[in-house]
Order: structure tokens, then C-alpha cells, then sequence
């Protein structure tokens, strides 16, 4: 099921919103080359990806990984290493990845960045996305495997919706024609609980490679963050203040 929207409308532009999906876009078509190049993107996604055994130095250095035909990814002792859990939030994997995180941010990130203002947003948004990479490489600090995309802080953006706005709808696209509005409490519980049910045979497995290359445990970790932070980042609200208006009966 894929999210069209909500039925909260911010009273202010959503700049920081625009500002984070432009420069996300930015990168994808001009550093990556919007995947068109198979070495570019491996050497985007290599390079500049976050490799939790980089950052723990519990994986072998020269070790390979395969990342395509003929391609490997090389685990190294770079400094750039050190900075790769806030750059992968910008990288992505293919058309797919980015296209569907940036569904998301658009159809939540407005609605908590109202709540918040630009600055403190951007600032959540990026502390939401470093504890998603720190719990990704709590769960799997041996790996080898380079992690990107901006899942993990987008899932901290879901989790502060969930606390801001439980009784908003979202309106939702079941292919192949249905579309339904939906409690947002319920839409983002059930992303949630995907996410636990994927993530939970990691924990046991003795290859935490088991879930297709998806960051779950990222994704828990950015959910709880946001959910935990959002009241701390969201500003109060006065007496007869509103930040929103609604299109839908809530």
C-alpha cells in the first residue's frame, strides 16, 4: 500500500520539507547519476554508504562484497568512513528506493516540520536518521554489506506523526485501483509492526543478511527515535493556536 496524502494541511510552507527532498534529488541525479552508470552508483553507494564494520572495525579490511556483474564492494579504513551514517541518509539504491522514501517525507514530513518549524525539523530529521544507523550497526556490527537511503530518517519522521497527529487520515492506494482514507494510527502501527516482524529473525540468524538488503532494524530505531524526540523538538502550542487545517472529518 503506498500513501497519496493526508487530510492535514500546513498553514506555513513547507520549506525545509522541499529543501531536504531537493538536495536528496540533487544528489541522486548528479552524484549518483541516477543510476544510469552501474560503476558510478557502486562506487556512490561503496564509498559513501555506511558500512557497519567500517565504523566497528569488525569486519576484515580487504574484505569483498559483491555489489553487481564484475563489481565488489572493499571494506576499508578511509576516514570518510566516520562520516558515512549522515551521508548514506542522502544516497539511495535505484529508482525504486528513492522514489518511495520520498513519498513518505512528503506525505509526513509536512505535517511534523508545521509542528516543529525548518531548523528544528532538519535537525530532527538528521538526529532521527543517526540513531537509525547506530541501531542498524548495533544489530549487525560485523557487516560488510554498505547501508544507504533515507529510511531510517524518514521513519523517525513517521514516528513523530504518530505522536502529533494519531487522529489524522491518511489517504491510502491499495493496487490495483483501490484507495481508502485511513486512521494515520493505524497506517503507521502496521508499518511499524512490518518492521518488528521483518527484524526479528536478525536477531537469532547467524547471517543477519536476512531481509533482503532492508536496513529493518534502522527503520525500528529511527521510528522509536522520532517518537521519543518529538516532543522535545515539536513547539508548544498557545490557546487558540493552529498550525493546521484539516480537508477530511477527523
Amino acid at each position: 500500500m503506498i500513501p497519496l496524502g493526508d487530510n492535514l494541511r500546513p498553514l506555513r510552507r513547507p520549506v525545509m520539507t522541499y529543501l531536504i527532498l531537493a538536495v536528496t534529488w540533487a544528489v541522486w541525479l548528479l552524484v549518483q547519476r541516477a543510476g544510469a552508470d552501474p560503476q558510478v552508483l557502486a562506487a556512490t553507494v561503496c564509498d559513501l554508504g555506511m558500512v557497519p564494520g567500517e565504523l566497528t572495525h569488525r569486519a576484515a579490511l580487504g574484505y569483498a562484497v559483491p555489489i553487481g556483474p564484475g563489481m565488489a564492494c572493499i571494506v576499508d579504513n578511509n576516514p570518510i568512513n566516520r562520516l558515512t551514517p549522515l551521508l548514506s541518509i542522502f544516497l539511495h539504491g535505484g529508482w525504486g528506493h528513492i522514489i518511495g522514501n520520498s513519498i513518505y517525507l512528503w506525505v509526513f514530513g509536512k505535517g511534523v516540520e508545521s509542528r516543529m518549524g525548518a531548523m528544528r525539523f532538519l535537525v530532527f530529521y538528521l538526529v532521527c536518521g543517526i540513531v537509525a544507523a547506530a541501531t542498524h550497526v548495533a544489530i549487525n556490527p560485523a557487516s560488510a554489506i554498505p547501508t544507504v537511503g533515507a529510511s531510517g530518517a524518514i521513519s523517525g519522521v513517521l514516528g513523530g506523526y504518530l505522536l502529533l497527529f494519531p487522529r489524522g487520515r491518511i489517504r491510502m492506494y491499495f493496487p490495483p485501483i483501490f484507495v481508502f482514507w485511513i486512521p494515520s494510527v493505524l497506517v503507521l502501527l502496521f508499518w511499524f509492526g512490518e518492521q518488528l516482524l521483518a527484524g526479528l529473525p536478525q536477531l537469532s540468524a547467524v547471517d543477519a543478511d536476512v531481509t533482503g538488503g532492508v536496513a529493518v532494524w534502522a527503520h525500528v530505531g529511527g521510528f522509536l527515535a522520532g517518537a521519543i524526540l518529538v516532543r522535545i523538538f515539536a513547539k508548544p502550542t498557545a490557546p487558540g493556536q493552529q498550525f493546521m487545517r484539516t480537508d477530511y472529518p477527523v
